[in-house]
């Protein structure tokens, strides 16, 4: 079974290139972090490092119960410590497993959960990921939404690509996204996969990176 290994400046990142190599999405691999990102100058820095194989199977409904449990119980405590008033929920209203937030108080702002861009929450998977993935052993495979902002990024993005893969696909010409963060990306991959007859690739360097769409090679 073939598994690549990939590094980057993040795990997303690394993850988002070698699924890219495997022509799978995140549903369909196997991931094993092998090196956490670590900051520092040139020559202290540390980057991500994963290794990726497409899965002989789909995640058992018991696994991401499992992760998804671990996800809201650290949420909740996160969110008492910070004196929010909200109620933590988990969602499956598809393939992917959701543990979200929503407001019980109207005058609650969530918005400062989300941040610019949804960077916070970006921030906030990053610290629920690496908290199940210590209680609980494999990689993390639940998202954190608040109040249904990743899901509604996730049907907008996934709206954008299959406009701009139909176009790819009649014109024959590549097209270029705007640059998006690593999971808006890997929506862009994962819904371009299922199209068929057409491959996607990230180019640029972070925060400019982004989702070229083009013909498959035959």
């Amino acid at each position: 079974m073939e598994e690549i290994e990939r590094s980057a400046a993040s795990v997303e990142e690394a993850i988002e290139a070698a699924l890219a190599d495997l022509g799978i999405s995140e549903q369909e691999a196997r991931i094993q972090i092998l090196q956490e990102p670590r900051p520092g100058s040139a020559l202290s820095a540390q980057a991500a490092v994963v290794r990726v194989r497409p899965a002989p199977s789909a995640p058992s409904e018991d696994e991401r119960e499992e992760q998804a449990e671990a996800a809201a119980t650290f949420l909740r405590g996160l969110l008492q410590a910070m004196e929010l008033d909200a109620d933590v929920e988990i969602q499956t209203p598809s393939e992917i497993t959701y543990v979200d937030i929503w407001s019980t108080d109207p005058d609650e702002d969530m918005g400062l959960l989300i941040g610019k861009g949804g960077h916070t929450l970006d921030a906030l998977q990053e610290l629920v990921r690496g908290s199940v993935q210590r209680l609980v052993e494999g990689r993390c495979l639940v998202q954190v939404d608040v109040e249904d902002y990743r899901k509604r990024q996730r049907s907008r993005i996934a709206g954008r690509a299959r406009e701009v893969a139909r176009r790819v696909k009649k014109s024959g010409r590549p097209e270029s996204l705007d640059p998006m963060p690593a999971f808006e990306r890997k929506v862009v991959h994962d819904t371009v996969s299922e199209i068929g007859g057409l491959e996607t690739a990230s180019e640029g360097e972070e925060p400019n990176r982004r989702v070229v769409i083009r013909r498959a090679a035959r």
